[in-house]
């Protein structure tokens, strides 16, 4: 994701190991909230001493918990499970598919390189019936089928990436000591969360904490409020068709969802600072403001992983909490989320290769990772009490009670749109231009891509 580089940091740039020797972090059968019976059912496969090798963007403490869970298919199969991670993943597969030397498996961060390498006949179908079974057994289920259906070298379209591991974005943060000083209600709607924002700057205080500094990457902040507001105002094919520039940036459409981040983003009275410091404030400083004495706003959205950026010693739940960024109860659009996440695809095909596609289906495979950290999962079958965290448990309910997840749209645009042209029209936008002005730039852009 074009994202990612901002939270993390690669602690190589390339490590690989074997996770078949690793002892397991949770002794099966002894802990009844996991599903044991799923890792039995698994032991029905017999892969011993056959190799399977795994490719992903994980290193440091993420490499350690995916192996984890590589670890149990180790255990139930008997295969030879090597998993090698990289920081430069989205370039290193390329270069591995192109010189015959794929991994059996390969972790796409970004769904638009797995359309890419299915597009050149390099990833292996998954079939329908993996397909019907994503559909039946995630919420929203048929938006992770369409995330991981891409058109294969022969035009047609196939189910080729199978999404794991969810990040979610459609967040609200706040103080819950704030608002019941101020007699704030948490609010279900987005004609209530406007309501809000207008009764607190009646009451003498500002709304919102809103910035886009990022280093040269200024303004991708925006860019979340955008898709956000086009699930919002808008249906999921609209979407769709906006990210592929089927529907062009300039459609009243997508001027409509930018000016509804103006809504927010363009009042003086509603942000700290006034408009003209959203830009320039750094998207890492802009949620201090909720912790001020007395609060120098009230609300901020931002995605799952802000909480990294609030002061030392911030409790989430206690000091800091979230709400769903709601949708109008007079759309009729659901409850739309957006994310973002990982999908796997064979890129080398093999019976293990097939045998692990059916181990990510089993509710064992994301509950050992649920059990620790920084996981996510929209598997309707998993059983949440396996969640030691509150915060992501919280976050997992409304994953699961989502009607429609769509993934990251800049992710997926062209990386000179997505990462370049629409950062920095939405700059020029809470500087003053128009939508309608900034949106026609930015299809300017796009069309003047070869």
């Amino acid at each position: 994701m074009k994202k990612l580089f901002l939270m993390t940091v690669a602690t190589a740039a390339l490590v690989a190991g074997s996770v078949g020797a690793q002892e397991l972090k949770f002794a099966p059968g002894e802990d009844a909230k996991f599903n044991w019976a799923s890792f039995e059912e698994l032991k029905k496969t017999q892969l011993n001493g056959e190799q399977i090798t795994i490719f992903g963007p994980w290193l440091g403490p993420d490499q350690v918990l995916v192996e984890s869970v590589l670890a149990y298919f180790a255990a139930a199969t008997g295969a030879d499970v090597r998993y090698t991670g990289s920081d430069s993943f989205e370039q290193q597969i390329v270069v591995d598919l192109e010189a015959g030397s794929a991994p059996n498996i390969a972790i796409f961060p970004q769904p638009g390189l797995a359309s890419d390498m299915a597009k050149r006949g390099f990833l292996t179908d998954l079939g329908a019936e993996n397909a019907s079974w994503l559909k039946d057994n995630y919420a929203a289920g048929q938006s992770w089928v369409d995330l991981g259906t891409y058109a294969g070298q022969d035009g047609n379209t196939a189910f080729y990436g199978f999404p794991f591991k969810t990040d979610l974005k459609s967040l609200v943060w706040y103080s819950p000591e704030n608002f019941e000083d101020a007699g704030y209600e948490v609010p279900e709607t987005m004609e209530e969360l406007k309501a809000l924002t207008e009764k607190i700057v009646a009451d003498g205080g500002t709304p919102w904490c809103i910035g886009l500094g990022s280093g040269a990457a200024t303004g991708w902040p925006a860019t979340d409020w955008v898709e956000d507001m086009m699930l919002r105002t808008a249906s999921p094919e609209d979407y769709d068709k906006w990210v592929s520039n089927e529907m062009k940036f300039d459609d009243p459409i997508v001027v409509n969802a930018i000016n509804e981040f103006g809504w927010f983003a363009k009042n003086d009275k509603f942000v700290v600072g006034g408009a003209g410091a959203v830009a320039s404030t750094d998207f890492r400083d802009s949620p201090k403001g909720l912790f001020a004495s007395p609060p120098q706003c009230y609300l901020h959205r931002q995605a799952s992983f802000i909480p990294s950026f609030f002061p030392e010693g911030t409790s989430v739940g206690e000091d800091a909490d979230f709400f769903y960024f709601p949708a109008y109860a007079e759309k009729d659009l659901g409850s739309p989320v957006l994310g973002a996440g990982t999908t796997f695809a064979i890129t080398k095909d093999s019976k293990a290769a097939r045998a692990f596609i059916e181990f990510l289906k089993s509710p064992i495979a994301h509950e050992v990772w649920m059990a620790q950290k920084g996981f996510l999962t929209p598997h309707k079958g998993v059983n949440p009490e396996v969640f030691t965290d509150p915060t992501v448990r919280k976050m997992n309910d409304i994953l699961l009670q989502a009607t429609t997840f769509r993934f990251d749209g800049s992710d997926l645009m062209p990386g000179a749109i997505g990462a370049g042209s629409f950062w920095t029209g939405m700059v020029d936008f809470v500087g003053g231009k128009s939508a309608e002005d900034v949106a026609k730039s930015i299809q300017t852009a796009w069309d003047g891509i070869k």
